[in-house]
């Protein structure tokens, strides 16, 4: 009876380790979802989408990933929002978190145009798109889109302008961005490109203060102390228009000094109105970062032609029509500019 019995159920033994042993190498067999390919996160749920922003030190900025975010979640998708620092060690750092974690697609605004290219690139190998706002990289080969203000063409009205308020005679200061932003050449080129035809217009200084406010009013104390006879100041941003009108204020000298800006930043909008400052581009952060989302969702849906890089147009905000502009765009976003 023994026998009978072992030799009855040797065939059903085999048969069950078999089975468990198929089970395992099929548990450890690779899936196309364990790759990092920009689908589905493995645990299931709606496809995840990075944000990475150059930096929230700085409201126009948190605009623009606030606006990113919040239009992926209505597209659908889980985004999350990573802040570089104006760090590219921290960009780099969130770009493998990304790839690794198999985001569905990256909305980036890079911190540098030509160190942000290797990070585009290894999202690209790992089939993950990326779409570029506000800020781009320099190659035409990595991201799927860029999304980016008109700098050079805003820059040459804002100008014109300068022209028509201070005069053709004059001697002015110039605050640049990060060095390493096409951003910033493109907005002086444009203002050079009018202003250097007044000889009488004279510079005297040019200094980065990196885009930021507090060292904007650092950097303008300093030069307010060799340079005090002024008749107007140029910021590449409104973080740094901001900045140097604290440390304009705080030399009793912001009633003579006219100080001209560039983002559309609400604060410089309302100083504006008020009479306090003289003008500035208003950039609209949320075209471009509604932009770069539906960008996004096409592409993940089958959309494959894009153009490499998407102008958006900048407009030149005076005291004569900022009544029509406000919370980072006109107040009647009917009329923002078409995408």
């Amino acid at each position: 009876m023994h026998l009978t019995m072992k030799a009855t159920h040797r065939p059903a033994a085999i048969f069950a380790m078999v089975a468990a042993a198929g089970a395992l190498l099929s548990a450890c067999k690779p899936s196309s979802r364990d790759a990092p390919m920009g689908g589905p996160p493995a645990t299931g749920g709606p496809p995840r989408l990075g944000v990475v922003i150059s930096t929230l030190n700085n409201p126009w900025f948190v605009v623009l990933a606030e606006t990113a975010r919040d239009r992926a979640k209505e597209l659908g998708y889980a985004p999350t929002v990573f802040d570089s620092q104006n760090d590219p060690a921290k960009e780099a750092a969130h770009f493998e978190n990304i790839i690794a974690s198999r985001y569905a697609a990256i909305l980036f605004n890079p911190t540098d145009a030509d160190g942000s290219i290797a990070n585009v690139r290894r999202a690209k190998a790992a089939n993950i798109p990326v779409f570029c706002m506000d800020r781009e990289i320099n190659a035409t080969d990595a991201a799927t889109s860029q999304i980016l203000s008109d700098n050079y063409s805003g820059c040459v009205a804002l100008g014109q302008y300068f022209v028509k308020t201070v005069g053709t005679e004059g001697r002015y200061i110039e605050l640049l961005g990060l060095v390493g932003d096409n951003n910033t050449w493109n907005r002086s080129k444009g203002f050079h490109s009018v202003v250097d035809r007044y000889p009488g217009l004279k510079m005297v200084a040019q200094q980065s203060a990196d885009f930021d406010r507090a060292r904007a009013l650092e950097v303008m104390e300093s030069l307010l102390q060799a340079h005090g006879d002024l008749d107007a100041v140029f910021c590449g941003n409104d973080a740094m228009a901001m900045g140097a009108y604290q440390a304009l204020l705080a030399a009793g000298k912001a009633d003579r000094v006219q100080v001209f800006g560039f983002d559309g930043a609400e604060d410089v909008v309302r100083l504006i109105a008020e009479g306090k400052m003289v003008a500035t581009g208003m950039q609209f952060p949320k075209v471009m970062a509604r932009t770069a989302a539906e960008s996004a969702d096409r592409y993940l849906k089958g959309e494959r032609v894009f153009p490499q890089k998407l102008p958006v147009a900048v407009e030149l905000v005076t005291r004569d029509n900022v009544a029509h502009y406000g919370d980072y765009g006109r107040r009647d976003a009917a009329t923002e500019p078409v995408r």
